[in-house]
């Protein structure tokens, strides 16, 4: 694996490193001792896959609170999606930054989410389907979003036209003073 910083602090790309031979090709996708090794949290506590019926869906933008924070590593398995994340950190040199990269079945690319962020994705074509691995349970309690289209950020999606469930929808206007992690 290859890990790429990216332009938000702590949030990697990460490349795999396939041996390729005539059959096909071997890669990992985890392995808990490089990512200790490069001092990042190697908790994983659960595995979950998210599909998309249709273009222009958006699923973000998602966060848990303390103590629930989590770290995420996303993989497109199906397709295409454009994944974003906003950095939410109060006392990160990248708070209320956010980062976007495209990750499909073909670029065979991850992205490690630290915690302290937000997350969401858009799917750029029908039927894809995404991956995560999580380091802590889901706790509804801490449970937050960010609305996609919160003026905070003004994150540029690729698709105009978009689907966005109702829960998505409700999320109220990021508050810098009392939204943010500390």
């Amino acid at each position: 694996m290859r890990f790429l910083k990216t332009k938000l602090h702590n949030a990697y790309i990460i490349e795999l490193e396939k041996n390729e031979d005539e059959r096909g090709f071997f890669a990992r996708l985890w392995d808990k001792k490089i990512f200790s090794d490069m001092g990042l949290n190697s908790k994983i506590v659960q595995c979950n896959v998210s599909t998309n019926k249709f273009k222009g869906t958006i699923h973000g933008m998602h966060y848990q609170t303390i103590p629930f924070t989590e770290v995420k590593i996303v993989r497109c398995t199906k397709g295409r999606i454009q994944d974003i994340i906003i950095d939410l950190r109060k006392n990160s040199e990248t708070f209320m930054k956010w980062f976007s990269i495209e990750l499909n079945e073909d670029n065979y690319k991850m992205l490690y989410v630290p915690e302290g962020f937000a997350h969401g994705f858009q799917s750029l074509e029908d039927n894809v389907e995404i991956i995560y691995f999580v380091s802590e349970f889901y706790s509804q309690k801490s449970e937050k979003g960010i609305r996609w289209d919160d003026e905070a950020f003004k994150i540029k999606w690729p698709i105009e036209q978009i689907i966005v469930s109702k829960k998505d929808q409700l999320w109220k206007p990021f508050n810098e003073k009392t939204d943010g992690l500390n």
